[in-house]
């Protein structure tokens, strides 16, 4: 077990070590679906009881408290347990994980650092890159396994020689020593993954029948726990650089169990580094790249959350009253006032029910907000007719998505004096066809003007709560002033001025600079706005469009 091995092999090896110290490796991540993890799943199931967590669970579920229907029946209050707690000593199986509301998760976690006896295994259904379980649900568990390219179903059957995991040795400071330096070269900075491969060491040395962590054991860990959380790739050592260690003593010959014996000098780093490289996905860096990107555009912006009192997705109820569209929680309000019950009874003398003003809830919704994705595009100059096609095939490109990614999108061009509003947020395919067939080209770069309107349109669209995303098609030059007058000088410093109102905003925005060269005007507009820059001289329509889709922030809810 000591050599890397497919996907299925190496799920199949983590859910064994995962089954042999449920609690000190916290669970797993199954990414993909099909044959493949439901054989991780079955493997899991035969050995310890399991529990499925829905991905909405009701709150009072998960956490229990008042039994509605027996505390109507009794006529007192009557405690109900809550799936957290009847999950203790087993594996709660949390499908749709990607999905997972993050109050939901924020709960799991609490319950996970307080001990509560569950361990947990996420089901990661997402298709795209960016679709991920909660981060603080996956670093709370030790292993990642993508099984959503697997299509062999052919694994090593389970080792018969496994001993007790109180049979192994604690891992010493060698140990500790040789994972801390590859997490260290692989970008790791929470201490959890390094706890978890401690704890995975321990557990395939148990499975492996030793009673002391050795090489194979380490580099496992390696493998299944640091790997597939890497954030850089290190870079590797001089090829010429001599090795003058020697080689170590033989051990002395009445020294027994020589063999599973490591001392610090018998674990090489370098071989449990690059066996941890080997098992990094080809994708890895555009992974974290897009994660890093996503994670930075959720963190600023307006109108990203709105509130909803018909339709969206349940939150969790709050008293008020129902009235402007309010609607009653019943069971909420049910489960605020039976407690009162036996007084309320010895007071008005009468056995109904009795319900008053302050235990009335109301339910609440969190409703997806649009994106939209705002174009703004340099139609000036020489290179105008590349530039439109490109922002024209992008256009439509995303539109393809719109109804899927809940994305609008607008186009404003600024050449001669002035920047023109071309096309309002829309997902219609034909309208936006239809406007940007005529789109002209040529003249001067009024770039102050351009960035003026789209800043104004993005606050329009954020006060009418959806989440606008400003992308800037341009070289970052400019020869007309906001006042429509000639002269760079002037144009520059408008251009600059416009760029920090949009800074001042919280508009989330990206500068492509589309020059032949990356140019310093393009880079300095994109720092003065707080905005990513991203030079891409030779863009396409499919090329840009990738590049929007996985830049622009998520619309959130609330």
């Amino acid at each position: 077990m000591s050599g890397a091995a497919g996907p299925l092999a190496e799920a199949m090896l983590a859910a064994r070590l995962f089954l042999l110290a449920p609690q000190s490796l916290g669970g797993m991540v199954l990414r993909g679906g099909g044959p493949a993890r439901d054989l991780v799943l079955d493997t899991i199931r035969a050995a310890i009881p399991t529990r499925r967590i829905p991905p909405h669970v009701d709150e009072a579920r998960l956490l229990g408290g008042i039994d509605i229907v027996a505390s109507l029946s009794a006529g007192k209050p009557v405690e109900q347990r809550g799936l957290l707690s009847e999950a203790a000593g087993s594996a709660l199986i949390a499908p749709m994980a990607e999905r997972m509301d993050d109050g939901l998760a924020g709960r799991l976690a609490q319950a996970m650092d307080a001990r509560a006896g569950f361990a947990l295994v996420l089901l990661d259904d997402g298709i795209a890159a960016d679709e991920r379980p909660p981060a603080c649900l996956s670093d709370r568990v030790a292993f990642i396994c993508d099984l959503s390219q697997t299509a062999s179903l052919d694994v090593e059957a389970a080792s018969s020689g496994a001993i007790p995991l109180t049979g192994v040795a604690p891992p010493g400071d060698d140990v500790l020593t040789t994972l801390a330096s590859v997490a260290s070269a692989l970008g790791i900075d929470s201490a959890r993954p390094l706890l978890f491969a401690l704890n995975a060491a321990r557990a395939n040395a148990a499975l492996s029948g030793r009673r002391e962590i050795a090489q194979p054991d380490i580099t496992a860990a390696a493998r299944l726990v640091l790997a597939p959380r890497a954030t850089r790739i290190p870079e590797a050592p001089p090829a010429d650089e001599p090795d003058q260690a020697p080689p170590p003593p033989p051990p002395p010959e009445n020294e027994g169990d020589g063999q599973n014996q490591q001392t610090q000098q018998d674990i090489p780093e370098d071989l449990v580094l690059e066996a941890a490289l080997a098992a990094i996905p080809p994708d890895v860096l555009e992974m974290i790249a897009g994660d890093r990107a996503r994670r930075g555009a959720q963190g600023g912006g307006g109108g990203r959350r709105t509130k909803s009192k018909l339709r969206g997705k349940p939150l969790g109820a709050r008293p008020g009253l129902p009235r402007g569209g309010a609607r009653l929680a019943l069971i909420d309000t049910l489960r605020a006032a039976v407690p009162w019950q036996p007084l309320r009874h010895r007071e008005s003398g009468e056995s109904r029910l009795i319900v008053r003003k302050d235990d009335l809830r109301i339910r609440r919704f969190e409703e997806r907000a649009a994106t939209v994705t705002v174009f703004c595009v340099d139609a000036s100059g020489s290179a105008a007719a590349a530039r439109l096609a490109e922002a024209k095939g992008a256009v439509e490109l995303i539109l393809a998505q719109a109804y899927v990614k809940r994305s609008e999108v607008a186009l404003i061009a600024f050449r001669g004096a002035d920047a023109e509003f071309l096309l309002p947020p829309t997902r219609s395919l034909t309208r936006a066809r239809r406007a940007l067939a005529g789109l002209p080209g040529g003249g001067g770069t009024p770039l102050a003007s351009g960035l003026a309107l789209a800043r104004e349109l993005g606050t329009t669209i954020a006060a009418r709560g959806n989440t606008p995303f400003l992308v800037f098609l341009t070289d970052g030059s400019a020869n007309i002033a906001a006042d429509g007058t000639p002269g760079r000088q002037r144009a520059g410093e408008d251009a600059r001025a416009a760029a920090r109102a949009i800074a001042a905003s919280g508009l989330d925005a990206l500068v492509i600079d589309i020059a032949p060269r990356p140019r310093p005007e393009a880079q300095e507009i994109a720092r003065t706005m707080q905005a990513r820059y991203l030079p891409l001289p030779f863009a396409d329509a499919k090329a840009l469009s990738k590049i929007v889709l996985s830049a622009q922030p998520e619309a959130a809810t609330a």
